[in-house]
């Protein structure tokens, strides 16, 4: 994968660990309506939402996220320890 390719990816994501779960994802808030989130993880075994929908024959890689997950980066922006992107 080129450089520009991989910074265009990855740049400005931030750790961020559900405050549910514990897991811990890469989050990126572009605006307030759009959030980049890369898994570090099996989403599927990592956390207790997408296990359930695993468990119950969904497939997880077809899930949009965590509702849980969402909540807790709202929180985060909210409390100001995770920043929205300024363009």
């Amino acid at each position: 994968m080129k450089a520009e390719t991989v910074e265009f990816l990855t740049a400005g994501l931030r750790p961020h660990e559900c405050r549910s779960c514990g897991t811990c994802v890469l989050v990126k808030k572009n605006s307030i309506q759009h959030t980049s989130i890369q898994w570090t993880t099996d989403a599927g075994r990592s956390c207790p939402v997408f296990a359930e929908q695993a468990a119950s024959g969904a497939q997880t890689a077809l899930l949009d996220t965590c509702s849980r997950l969402s909540e807790s980066i709202d929180d985060a922006v909210r409390d100001g320890t995770l920043a929205v992107s300024d363009g």
